[in-house]
């Protein structure tokens, strides 16, 4: 659930921010967790923010799941804009840390930005429908049922696996490869990679396959093999697709969202310190 201050498309500065502002509208959207509530009250007293639908950029207060609801948000709607997280979740992988005291108009100006694609996501279901989807993390099958899935992987021209035998497999982004890339032992993928991450799930066979890191430009297809008896689903990031006949997976370049971050806490440095977490 969103929330977003209507109360003027200009912002008026407020004292203390004396840096450059580079964006002239920015709007505020919350989270309805309690947490980022607080801070959306807060905040929300600093200025007059603008309308999402007018903005420049946005300040996003929650968590990573909030973030990624926000940007596919975006990108449902065609216009695509800055974003700034602020945690108030758990993680906040894709966030910034929260000081009530600082001016978000001066950290804004202040930030560096990170273009980040998303997947595009071609599935076909059971009853011969389409259905186009996009991914930021990852793009995951799972079975349905009690029963293993049994899935036909290519990556470009060539099947590469004819019978993967599990609970699923995934395709992740560099942004994504530390989110449940990362839980299934799949790779931490640097941002500018251009790689994508194939981690399968629970494998059963091949039996020894840890998955693959993956040009990103190669189109990656799976066929769902007996999907009568082992139905599986798709989901992209938070949406849920079931009964999956076949899917298509390519990088969206054309698609680019822009992530912005305090100088010290950009997205390269988190992927490469979650490498050396030992907790």
């Amino acid at each position: 659930m969103a929330t977003t201050m209507q109360k003027s498309p200009a912002d008026k500065p407020i004292v203390g921010e004396t840096t450059p502002n580079r964006f002239e509208h920015v709007a505020l959207v919350a989270s309805d967790t309690p947490r980022a509530q607080e801070a959306y009250d807060i905040l929300s007293e600093q200025r007059d923010w603008a309308p999402l639908e007018d903005a420049d950029a946005v300040v996003v207060l929650g968590g990573d799941g909030f973030m990624l609801h926000t940007l596919h948000g975006m990108l449902d709607s065609g216009r695509i804009i800055p974003a700034y997280g602020i945690n108030r979740g758990t993680v906040g992988f894709l966030m910034n840390r929260y000081d009530k005291r600082a001016a978000i108009l001066s950290r804004l100006a202040r930030a560096k930005h990170k273009a980040i694609a998303p997947l595009r996501i071609t599935a076909t279901t059971q009853d011969g429908k389409k259905h186009a989807m996009c991914a930021i993390n990852e793009l995951s099958l799972l079975r349905e049922t009690r029963q293993t899935a049994k899935i036909c992987v290519k990556v470009g021209s060539r099947v590469r696996i004819e019978e993967l035998v599990g609970d699923g497999v995934l395709v992740a982004t560099p942004a994504g490869s530390t989110a449940y890339n990362l839980s299934a032992n799949g790779p931490i993928l640097p941002l500018d990679s251009e790689m994508l991450a194939l981690t399968p799930i629970s494998p059963f066979r091949p039996r020894r396959w840890r998955g693959a890191i993956l040009p990103d430009r190669m189109p990656i297809t799976f066929t769902v093999l007996e999907p009568d008896k082992r139905p599986v689903a798709a989901v992209a990031d938070q949406k849920e697709l079931r009964d999956i006949s076949d899917v298509t997976i390519e990088i969206a370049r054309d698609t680019e969202l822009e992530l912005l971050f305090d100088p010290g806490q950009s997205l390269e440095e988190r992927i490469v310190s979650e490498q050396f977490n030992f907790n």
